[in-house]
């Protein structure tokens, strides 16, 4: 099988930062026992984030997590709201979001899968492609790309992975947090089967 674990020497420490686009693996998949989540990789395979969702009552309340397993973003699903929007947190806090995420219903743009909104009446990134298919992008309001979610493929034989495991490239000057934290709020609106 081909290596999508980490390494046992070390993990990343603090933000992912640079001048060329930094690539993670993703993998759907929890370390820990009876638990769902995700796990993340970074270039040199080594653990950069994790969530792991414990028990079923945390439905609607995800913690992204880094290697040690200190919360990074707190995300949770906005109560009494029309349609499916969630509101992303820094850290631990959840009062004052940084970033609501809001489900596109409108079937004018189906390319469209969700809206990013930052204290502002308009959407300051939009996410567009398929989720199901692990290709997707998230484009900024002058219509940069600045994450892209592709499927992951065997660096030898060429034969991608299946839909657990893909790649999340961040540009430069993007949070790679944030970045995630849009993948899980992804899979929380379009995967067929959610984990919380």
């Amino acid at each position: 099988m081909t290596k999508i674990y980490p390494n046992a020497s070390s993990s990343s420490e603090g933000k992912i930062s640079g001048d060329d686009p930094v690539v993670l693996t993703v993998w759907k998949k929890s370390l820990l026992l009876n638990c769902e989540g995700f796990t993340v990789f970074d270039p040199r395979g080594n653990l950069v984030y994790r969530v792991d969702n414990y028990m079923a009552a945390t439905k609607g309340h995800i913690i992204l997590m880094d290697a040690s397993g200190a919360t990074l973003l707190t995300i949770r699903r906005k109560r009494l709201s029309l349609g499916d929007t969630w509101l992303i947190f820094d850290g631990e806090t959840t009062e004052d979001p940084g970033f609501t995420v809001r489900k596109n219903v409108s079937l004018l743009n189906s390319r469209c899968l969700a809206y990013v909104f930052q204290k502002k009446s308009l959407p300051l990134y939009q996410i567009e492609g398929s989720y199901s298919r692990r290709c997707c992008a998230v484009y900024d309001e002058k219509r940069r790309r600045v994450a892209e979610i592709r499927q992951k493929e065997a660096a030898v034989t060429g034969v991608a992975f299946g839909k657990d495991v893909f790649r999340l490239e961040v540009q430069p000057g993007f949070d790679t947090e944030v970045a995630m934290g849009m993948v899980i709020l992804l899979d929380q609106m379009y995967a067929s089967g959610r984990f919380i």
